[in-house]
């Protein structure tokens, strides 16, 4: 069995922070946060240091992005939440939050054969159009997860909640591509 490694990328995850926000007063007071009511109904707010990116709604509601852990998140989440309290805004101290995606990426370390994985998996699961995007899309049930599937030999992994999803998800497709002695 191959063994690679898996290096997380980007975890997405979000929270209710209030129970509603006045998105213009904090793009007023806010650096680097930019309301366009007519192109978004959310606010969008990036931090240099940890670096992030949040999507701030009306609705009290906020989605982040950019950690690479969900202790990552949990420090980016809580720092929001202190620079939302010094401009007056009332919010949770410490807002629970749900991770709604990771993403991350490995690399088999060897050239693949799209066209055969296709033929071998019989589109189970699969998209491929290489005409339009040079990789190919393997869905998987369990864990409910997408990976993407490169020649090079890379893939990206999206979709699951946990790092253990990943690992799951890789562990599927490296057994079907074995299987079918196409690794």
């Amino acid at each position: 069995m191959v063994k690679i490694d898996i290096k997380v990328e980007n975890v997405v995850a979000n929270a209710r922070i209030a129970d509603s926000l006045d998105l213009k007063y904090i793009e007023s007071k806010l650096e680097n946060a930019m309301f366009t009511k007519k192109k978004f109904p959310g606010l969008v707010y990036r931090t240099k240091d940890p670096r992030s990116a949040f999507l701030i709604f009306r609705s009290g509601k906020v989605v982040c992005t950019g950690s690479k852990t969900e202790e990552g998140v949990r420090r980016v989440i809580d720092k929001l939440a202190a620079e939302l309290r010094s401009i007056g805004i009332k919010v949770e101290e410490h807002p629970d939050f749900v991770v709604q995606n990771i993403v991350a990426s490995a690399n088999i370390g060897k050239e693949l054969n799209l066209g055969a994985i296709v033929v071998g998996l019989e589109l189970e699961g699969m998209e491929y159009e290489p005409e339009v995007f040079p990789g190919l899309v393997f869905r998987i049930k369990d864990p409910k997860s997408a990976i993407l599937i490169f020649s090079s030999g890379r893939l990206v992994i999206t979709g699951g909640k946990t790092m253990e999803d990943c690992e799951k998800s890789v562990k599927v497709l490296l057994d079907k591509l074995t299987e079918l002695e196409l690794l």
